[in-house]
């Protein structure tokens, strides 16, 4: 499945906000908000984690873990998500700036903690999966893989939702000095080890 497609309109399916909502009890609307910002901030936090060349590996390590997720099937895979695995991501991806982001995201969308934790729980590995199916289509290796989140938060900066990755920035950057980098620092070392 295209990335962007997932992100900009796959995920605004009613069934699959229906699925989504129901399990976290949320409404559609509310999910559609959530997923609307939390992905361009999942992508975004992965694009700078992979902007080191270690960063690259990790990441490029834990897609090929996620190459074969059937994500073409977007119910059906949110039928079958591992939501400990999401919460692994999140953690790995967020690290300490995992709590913020997500009660940040929470006032955004009118959401509880809760509520926003269990639904980034099942979009992260969605996210994965889709990044590790175009990596293995196209065999990138590490910087191959650091190019493609690269590209892809251009695209999506400037697409009509444009405005979603400049939130995502937002959310993510906590001294509020402009850059995320310094904030998210070296989280991917440890990227989805187990």
């Amino acid at each position: 499945m295209d990335i962007m497609e997932l992100i900009t309109s796959q995920l605004s399916n009613q069934e699959a906000l229906k699925k989504l909502g129901k399990s976290v009890n949320a409404n559609p609307s509310q999910v559609e908000q959530l997923t609307q910002i939390g992905m361009p901030v999942l992508l975004e936090a992965l694009n700078r984690n992979s902007n080191t060349p270690q960063g690259a590996e990790a990441l490029a390590s834990a897609l090929d873990r996620h190459q074969d997720d059937n994500v073409d099937d977007l119910i059906g895979f949110l039928d079958n998500v591992d939501t400990s695995d999401g919460e692994k991501i999140l953690q790995h991806v967020l690290s300490d700036k995992n709590d913020r982001v997500q009660s940040n995201l929470a006032k955004q969308t009118g959401m509880d903690a809760s509520q926003v934790s269990g639904l980034l729980a099942q979009l992260a590995p969605l996210l994965l999966g889709a990044l590790g199916n175009q990596k293995k289509a196209q065999n990138l290796d590490a910087a191959g893989v650091s190019n493609l989140t690269s590209s892809l938060t251009g695209m999506l900066g400037q697409s009509e939702k444009g405005g979603l990755l400049g939130l995502a920035t937002q959310l993510l950057d906590a001294d509020k000095d402009g850059s995320i980098i310094d904030d998210i620092g070296n989280l991917i070392g440890k990227f989805l080890k187990k």
